[in-house]
């Protein structure tokens, strides 16, 4: 790196401090209400990003419960406050119920504290009720201050010098419930432990024929129930907001035995704890299990999760929303005007959002408003665009239509996997397949990728011979790296023998290469002149056409829970640093992305290059760490990010230049991080991602169903990915210009911006792109584009 770039880089670091000064400014952050995992990791960035930029931050303790009593409460965080709490579940600044602040007196007593430390700033990580609290007492704030100097408390010019209150909110809670964003911190978590609990439970179900009914959280909204329903392929699930129909009882026992008829050995009813009927009558899972018994005779038992929902470490998908959402809430207050009115920082498809408090809050309470006036589809539709389209995805795959129900469309779809395996993929088969078969089509697997193509290797595949396959890890269809480009000719004729119409691969960047030589060779071979689409599965997610790839979710979480094991040995030893080695070929996403949920000091990768001085500045930043209380280090470095730097270079030079300072170990993951059994992020998002294709190609043979068409042009041969916001069907001819072919990445990628977060959160200077200031949008808000609900 020369010098111009050093300077641009420091310039780039002042214009920052610019814009976001926090010189002389107090910010209060507050965990408030239920506790989600989570949590920690945005106090975390809260106080770090707080720091950073020069104010002072405080933590109140126990909630709104602290703000009031105050005293001890409130106290000043430093940046070793929060040093090894990313990875801890729940809060460690506490959460209570507060009577008093619901109280005027009681918000006057909470307005002398945060006076008497000059905290003007808000920032409360809680529920709907949680964050309406601070809204009020935002609106009340000038009163109560004005009040407090008339009682004497406080003089006149701390009215003025205080004179307004910011407040934004972060969702934390696991149940999914609030409007606005697609997820809520804690929500991904809570999955992980419902789906590790199914997983063990399918097991013990299979050896004795035994139905499971399981109850999950979820009192007034659904999300826990229904996706995880969609993740492990429920037979039937209970929500509040979509009651069964009049004659459930009778519907679900048919159900149980058909399945049992297909010669499954195992049944599992997902109860959310809030299930009511169309009478708004509770459904309880001892009531469930008793009809399965009486009606049916099935074993049956009941278990009901409880707490152990909000319980455990964070996923990495949590511990990076917490991060993104806590840093973006620092900038939104330093940012904030008298004017600018209370918001939530959101998330919607890929992106951070701000939005107004109140619409979020009113939004929240019309869809309980609907349950109660049993408008139920209003309240499926007000839940949201992830909540509706998980809905409709379950409904699909869950219940099969009698044959003679079906308008057969007399075409043959084919499913092929190419590429290394990737956890999630066959969750991805499983839904064309049944999707497909719901839509009139034959379906047909490919086995062993473009070479078992060429060779034959295909089967039809019907709906049953995918059940249970959403919880296993690999590719239960084989898959292999090899291109068609040698077998062509052998592939057209199999898709002539087959009669196939229709071509969907699931698979990571061979996958887009295979695709992109079947389109060119559509010229020469007839038979290749159908729809075809890609959808994106590799841990590396390097497929250009897509923020994310079915597989990376669950690379992601062996890779922190691996540095989560890694650090917590090295807390016995001190003064130690650790280097790992993640996949991901020259794309650095696991390296990044698995430092930002680790907490990790640097993390090397080959999109943005590096020399000798910007490790020796690392080494020294580790020299300087050793001398505090955190006397730990964690490096991350992925594999191709450099050809001379190995990991065996960085090891030595580290091990040479931190002699009698700390001491170092390396770790290369490996193929561990390909393996596993798929998270609930890659089953939910492969499920639906994949449905999401097959519909596409029905609405191609649709439209040219009469008509001996043949698929020429670009847009019948696509890649289905999220690009921020939004789901796209983008031509695979386009895509080649945003493809950098020798090293197998996009050009561009959405997640480098998110490279000076690790940076800020680990004490290093960065330029932090911030959003416009006070840019505030609505909740209705919708791209011309269908939207992507993850």
């Amino acid at each position: 790196m020369d010098d111009d770039d050093v300077s641009a880089r420091k310039g780039s670091f002042r214009k920052f401090l610019e814009h976001l000064s926090g010189a002389g400014k107090a910010i209060g952050v507050l965990t408030s209400g239920g506790d989600a995992q989570g949590m920690n990791a945005a106090v975390r960035a809260v106080v770090r990003m707080g720091i950073y930029v020069g104010a002072k931050v405080y933590f109140i303790y126990e909630g709104y419960q602290g703000m009031v009593d105050g005293g001890s409460n409130i106290v000043e965080a430093n940046w070793e406050s929060v040093s090894s709490i990313l990875q801890v579940g729940g809060t460690i600044i506490g959460s209570a119920r507060c009577k008093a602040f619901r109280t005027r007196e009681g918000r006057l007593k909470a307005a002398g504290n945060l006076v008497q430390r000059g905290i003007t700033n808000l920032c409360v990580i809680g529920g709907d009720g949680s964050l309406t609290g601070a809204n009020i007492f935002r609106k009340e704030w000038s009163g109560l201050l004005k009040e407090l100097a008339e009682n004497g408390d406080i003089d006149r010019e701390e009215v003025q010098k205080h004179a307004y209150l910011n407040v934004v909110g972060m969702v934390g809670s696991i149940d999914n419930d609030f409007c606005g964003t697609d997820m809520t911190i804690g929500t991904d978590s809570a999955l992980h432990r419902i789906i590790e609990v199914v997983d063990a439970i399918m097991t013990t179900a299979q050896s004795h024929q035994r139905t499971f009914v399981l109850e999950v959280m979820g009192r007034h909204c659904g999300y826990l129930a229904l996706v995880s329903a969609l993740a492990c392929g429920a037979d039937w699930v209970f929500l509040p907001e979509s009651p069964p129909e009049e004659g459930w009882q009778e519907n679900m026992c048919v159900k149980l035995s058909e399945n049992r008829a297909r010669k499954k050995r195992l049944n599992i009813i997902i109860v959310a704890e809030g299930a009511i009927d169309t009478q708004n009558k509770p459904i309880t899972s001892e009531q469930i299990k008793e009809l399965v018994v009486t009606q049916l005779g099935y074993d049956t038992r009941v278990t009901i999760l409880g707490h152990v929902q909000r319980g455990g470490t964070p996923s990495a998908f949590d511990r990076i929303l917490a991060s993104r959402m806590g840093v973006e809430a620092v900038v939104a207050l330093l940012q904030a005007t008298p004017e600018t009115p209370a918001c939530v920082v959101s998330l919607s498809g890929n992106q951070a959002v701000r939005l107004p408090l109140v619409e979020c809050v009113q939004m929240t309470q019309d869809v309980q408003k609907a349950m109660d006036e049993r408008r139920f589809k209003d309240a499926v539709r007000l839940r949201g665009r992830s909540f509706e389209s998980n809905l409709n995805t379950y409904k699909r795959l869950a219940i099969k239509m009698p044959d003679d129900q079906i308008p057969k469309s007399n075409c043959n779809v084919a499913v092929i996997n190419v590429g290394a395996p990737a956890a999630g993929m066959n969750a991805a088969v499983r839904s064309a397949v049944r999707v497909g078969i719901s839509e009139g089509h034959k379906m047909f697997a490919i086995y062993d990728g473009f070479e078992g193509f060429a060779k034959g290797q295909i089967k039809e595949i019907g709906w049953a011979d995918v059940g249970g396959w959403t919880g296993q890890g690999g590719s239960i269809l084989g898959t292999k790296r090899t291109l068609p480009g040698k077998s062509l000719e052998a592939i057209a004729e199999q898709m002539r023998t087959h009669g196939i119409n229709a071509l969907l691969i699931i698979g990571g960047f061979e996958a887009y290469l295979g695709l992109l030589e079947l389109s060119a060779a559509r010229e020469k071979y007839e038979e290749l002149c159908v729809p075809m689409v890609m959808v994106p599965a590799t841990v590396s997610n390097n497929v250009p056409g897509s923020d994310f790839s079915i597989g990376a979710d669950t690379a992601l979480n062996t890779i922190t829970d691996t540095c989560d094991r890694i650090k917590q040995s090295a807390s016995g030893t001190k003064r130690r640093v650790f280097i790992i080695e993640t996949m991901g070929g020259y794309c650095g996403y696991l390296a990044n992305m698995g430092g930002l949920a680790a907490g990790a000091d640097a993390a090397y990768i080959f999109e943005e290059p590096f020399d000798i001085r910007d490790l020796q500045a690392n080494v020294e930043h580790l020299t300087e760490k050793m001398k505090t209380t955190i006397q730990r280090g964690l490096v991350l470095r992925n594999e191709s990010c450099s050809e001379h730097y190995t990991t065996d270079f960085i090891y030595h030079l580290y091990s040479e230049e931190g002699k009698g300072v700390f001491d170092c170990r390396k770790n290369v993951l490996g193929h561990m991080q390909q393996g596993g059994a798929p998270s609930p992020f890659d089953r939910n998002f492969g499920t639906k991602i994949s449905a999401r294709a097959t519909q596409w190609i029905s609405t191609k043979l649709k439209e040219a169903r009469g008509k001996g068409k043949r698929f020429m042009t670009d847009d019948c041969i696509c890649v289905l990915g999220i690009s921020k916001r939004n789901l796209l069907f983008q031509p695979v001819a386009q895509l080649k210009k945003e493809t950098d072919f020798e090293h197998r990445i996009p050009k561009e990628q959405w997640w480098l911006k998110l490279r000076p977060l690790m940076k800020i959160l680990a004490k290093y200077k960065a330029s932090y792109e911030v959003s416009d200031p006070g840019q505030l949008e609505h909740v209705h808000h919708r791209g011309h584009e269908e939207p992507a609900a993850i």
